[in-house]
């Protein structure tokens, strides 16, 4: 088994407890209410949110022709980190390995679905926000994908995760700054 391994930096205007609440501990629901055609809900499997909880996420049917322009409009993405809208992929499950409310981490394995293309067998999320100098955060997210013997991960899987993410974040994040006082 390989492991590919990469690692990315969004910067953020909102506070880093707020971000976390939204971002990580409210996403199943702030999501699919946001943009349910990226993510139109999210099932718990098992357990009760904490490590160990099995998550499947059932992706929207948003038409690649409005994709770019609806990202564009709302520019958002899911940190659940690779996420295909459009209908490219049906779902995703995930196990949460762990939460640290205090230090605002969180992570988690993709260990089901269609995203998890051949060749590869699981994906890790290690995803952290920390203060920034000017009062907001900084969105830090490393990403291990682990390969069935010697496959290659495609770049192309990588920068559409990363770029989808990407969107989903600052989605987010405008939904915070127009509802400050919910989070």
């Amino acid at each position: 088994m390989g492991v590919f391994t990469y690692e990315d930096e969004v910067t953020c205007s909102i506070p880093p407890a707020k971000m976390f609440k939204a971002a990580f501990l409210d996403s199943d629901n702030l999501i699919p209410k946001i943009m349910p055609q990226a993510i139109k809900c999210v099932e718990i499997l098992q357990g009760e949110g904490g490590p160990g909880t099995i998550k499947k996420i059932h992706f929207g049917e948003l038409p690649s022709t409005l994709l770019s322009l609806n990202l564009a409009l709302i520019a958002l993405v899911k940190p659940y980190g690779l996420i295909h809208i459009g209908g490219k992929f049906k779902s995703m499950t995930h196990r949460v390995d762990a939460i640290d409310k205090e230090n605002f981490t969180i992570s988690y394995t993709v260990i089901d679905g269609d995203v998890l293309t051949s060749g590869i067998e699981s994906i890790s999320h290690e995803l952290k926000v920390v203060a920034s100098p000017d009062g907001g955060c900084i969105y830090k997210k490393t990403s291990k994908y682990h390969t069935k013997d010697d496959a290659q991960v495609c770049e192309e899987h990588i920068k559409g995760g990363k770029e989808e993410g990407l969107a989903l974040f600052k989605a987010i994040e405008a939904y915070v700054s127009a509802h400050p006082d919910e989070y």
